[in-house]
């Protein structure tokens, strides 16, 4: 797919690793400047040297943090998360604040600092990396399925405000990703449900999906991109799924 974001800067979010790696990777190729923001400075710089953009190291829990880093972006690719698996009786509520925190609040706080130059120039593009459990929800991960539920109800309020300046704002919503994140879900599944690793795989994340192989963060990276294009100029406030029909039953 040919497209030009020669001139754009591109903030991602979790761009250390991962669907961030990849969608720095993909939008750099497109010719945007891209601001790998994380909380891994090691692996940010690493990302950052090979795609030729900046690396900022944050703590996305502190919200202070986050609104002390002033960013202005074209687009904002809102990707970094986390997960804790375990029951509500169980669930700690530190962990449950860690996660709104990351998911929820940065989004919101870091879509306050861009959207007001996106408007100005009449040109922008936010790109909320949901879930498929930002529309279903599954049992042990209570405040991920709250963070991801809310991240759609923001875009959507992004997509309504900011639509006629030209900013869009949609989600994506993949299902289980090849990434760290969903390796170290599968030790967790695994723990909690008393079942070997393999069985989490097959009986568990791939239970609900017509197309039985997770999902590559390149094919994420290029969602993204096509939604940072102009083809995808009246794409706004939608909710793209990359599930393997999890959500067509």
């Amino acid at each position: 797919m040919s497209m030009d974001l020669q001139g754009r800067t591109a903030v991602v979010t979790g761009a250390a690793s991962g669907i961030g790696a990849a969608c720095a990777r993909r939008l750099a190729s497109a010719g945007a400047h891209v601001v790998v923001l994380d909380l891994d400075a090691d692996r940010a710089e690493a990302v950052a040297d090979d795609v030729g953009g900046t690396a900022r190291v944050v703590d996305l829990a502190d919200a202070s943090a986050v609104q002390a880093l002033d960013l202005d972006a074209d687009v904002l690719v809102n990707n970094a998360g986390l997960q804790h698996v375990a029951p509500i009786g169980e669930f700690p509520t530190e962990r449950w604040n860690t996660i709104v925190a990351v998911m929820l609040t940065a989004p919101f706080l870091l879509a306050r600092q861009v959207v007001p130059g996106m408007i100005e120039q009449g040109w922008g593009r936010i790109v909320n990396i949901s879930s498929v459990h930002g529309l279903r929800a599954s049992p042990y991960k209570s405040a991920y399925v709250a963070a991801k539920h809310g991240l759609e109800g923001l875009s959507k309020v992004l997509a309504l405000e900011c639509g006629s300046h030209g900013v869009t704002s949609n989600c994506i919503c993949p299902a289980y990703v090849r990434t760290a994140l969903v390796e170290g879900q599968i030790s967790d599944q695994a723990r909690t449900r008393g079942i070997p690793e393999t069985e989490v795989i097959e009986q568990v994340m791939l239970a609900e999906t017509a197309v039985k192989r997770l999902i590559e963060p390149s094919e994420v990276a290029e969602l993204v991109a096509w939604l940072c294009g102009d083809a995808a100029a009246v794409v706004n406030g939608a909710s793209w799924t990359m599930d393997g029909g999890w959500t067509a039953r």
